[in-house]
């Protein structure tokens, strides 16, 4: 099994995560997202996603070589082809709950603050560093407020975001927030946040995927 991805890439941070949680085995490949002008923009690795973006898991099924893209798609694939550990809740209703709470992540905040949105602001509209950075930090805390008032307000929420073993959202929950940490957004009206977020930062699966020690880090 290979990982393509970046060591800051809150996609491939998330894969990582669901991964090491599941205790699998897997070799990365660095794809480098700004030097050489985006090496994700190449030809090798366009022909593993046309998309031009990271993760990539490729993985050995049954006989067949498979790239899977999105992180969310790649997730819930490993759910499902090894689920010897669960990363999603038992039932149904439970299982939309925890989806609801990544989706708020994956589709509300992620993608109007990704690099290429990012790139976009300061390359064609040429705005400001300053300018660009409270972009960020308005959609990001915007978006993690909501999610605060969600998880605060809900008897499903344990040490980590559904109960006291960590699960799917938490995957998506700490690399937003070390994001959300890197662009020194507010987040002192998130304690329910934090305090998973600390949970997480103590748990080997989270350490072992943090950007810092992965073999590409900066």
């Amino acid at each position: 099994m290979k990982l393509y991805g970046y060591f800051r890439s809150s996609a491939s941070y998330r894969v990582r995560i669901a991964l090491n949680l599941k205790g699998l085995d897997y070799e990365q490949v660095a794809v480098h997202l700004v030097k050489n002008g985006g090496e994700q923009l190449a030809p090798p690795f366009r022909a593993l996603n046309p998309d031009a973006l990271v993760p990539v898991l490729q993985d050995e099924l049954e006989g067949e070589t498979v790239n899977l893209t999105q992180s969310m798609a790649i997730i819930e694939y490993l759910d499902e082809v090894y689920p010897e550990i669960s990363l999603l809740p038992s039932t149904p209703l439970d299982r939309a709950y925890v989806r609801s709470l990544a989706l708020a992540i994956a589709c509300e905040i992620h993608p109007v603050n990704n690099l290429r949105v990012l790139k976009y602001l300061s390359g064609t509209l040429q705005v400001t560093d300053e300018q660009k950075n409270a972009w960020y930090r308005h959609w990001c805390e915007t978006g993690l407020a909501v999610l605060e008032k969600k998880l605060a307000a809900d008897a499903r929420t344990g040490i980590f975001c559904f109960g006291d073993a960590p699960g799917f959202a938490d995957c998506f929950l700490v690399p937003q927030i070390a994001n959300a940490q890197r662009f020194h957004c507010d987040m002192s009206g998130m304690p329910t946040l934090m305090r998973i977020q600390q949970a997480c930062s103590e748990y080997p699966a989270f350490i072992k995927a943090a950007p810092a020690n992965q073999p590409d880090a900066e």
